[in-house]
């Protein structure tokens, strides 16, 4: 008898849940109107003239170009040095993670947009605008957006390190810089950049080391071997770096080192 009592209750209360599911959550209410789900369809259709497919293409090419721009933003322009020479620097405070990673890569973007504004804006009036108005073709485009970039790189490029890949390429021996490829460029570049990035590092080390020597003899000679000497000379070195406007000094000597 409790069973049966125990099965009805059970088989009411599910009554009583639907129930209220259909009178708070109607399926299809009369005069509702039905909210429309966007849908997104990529496909290959068939081109009714040569224009359309040359358009086509063009939209490839462009998101092509997009994909990449990370490593050209990376690569061929000044935020490899940039971005290294910040490194160093929080390294040499001994800082840890202050400033943190995302301060970091946002200063390094916000300087390189500036470095590299000059170059941008060149790019910008003789590719990208007559483009825009049809003026020129998206290989003469290609061609002016270019240039400027390497004319860039190569006022930062090491001959010596020009040299190697262009060995390595195994192509003639250029006689100007027209007779460059671009693939040979970008390299040499970018161990320019690093090279260039380890100098300024090692002559940012220098003074930190200093105070770091200074503070490990003082607590030898009094006794004090127990107490790590970073703690000590962090407070020193942020001081040092303060009084003496490092930031400023810093990024001033960034934007020189590329004009």
């Amino acid at each position: 008898m409790n069973r049966s009592k125990r099965i009805s209750r059970f088989i009411g209360l599910i009554a009583m849940t639907a129930a209220i599911s259909v009178i708070l959550f109607p399926r299809n209410a009369a005069g509702a109107p039905e909210i429309p789900v966007p849908s997104i369809t990529i496909g290959l259709g068939d081109a009714s003239n040569p224009k359309e497919m040359a358009t086509s293409l063009q939209m490839l090419f462009l998101l092509t170009i997009l994909s990449l721009a990370p490593s050209i933003l990376v690569m061929m322009t000044s935020f490899t040095r940039v971005v290294v020479v910040l490194s160093f620097m929080r390294s040499a405070l001994a800082t840890q993670q202050t400033p943190p990673n995302q301060v970091m890569i946002g200063m390094a973007l916000f300087l390189t947009f500036f470095i590299m504004a000059p170059t941008w804006s060149q790019i910008n009036q003789n590719a990208l605008k007559p483009y825009m108005e049809a003026k020129i073709t998206q290989e003469q485009a290609f061609t002016n957006a270019i240039n400027p970039l390497r004319d860039f790189m190569f006022r930062q490029t090491r001959e010596k390190d020009l040299a190697l890949f262009v060995k390595l390429a195994n192509i003639k021996r250029p006689k100007s810089y027209d007779d460059v490829p671009t693939y040979v460029l970008i390299p040499a570049f970018v161990i320019s950049e690093l090279k260039t990035a380890f100098q300024i590092g090692f002559i940012l080390f220098i003074p930190f080391i200093v105070i770091d020597m200074i503070v490990a003899s003082s607590l030898m000679s009094m006794g004090m071997l127990m107490l790590p000497p970073m703690m000590i000379s962090l407070p020193f070195k942020i001081l040092m770096f303060v009084m003496v406007d490092g930031w400023h000094l810093l990024v001033r000597s960034l934007i020189l080192s590329y004009q």
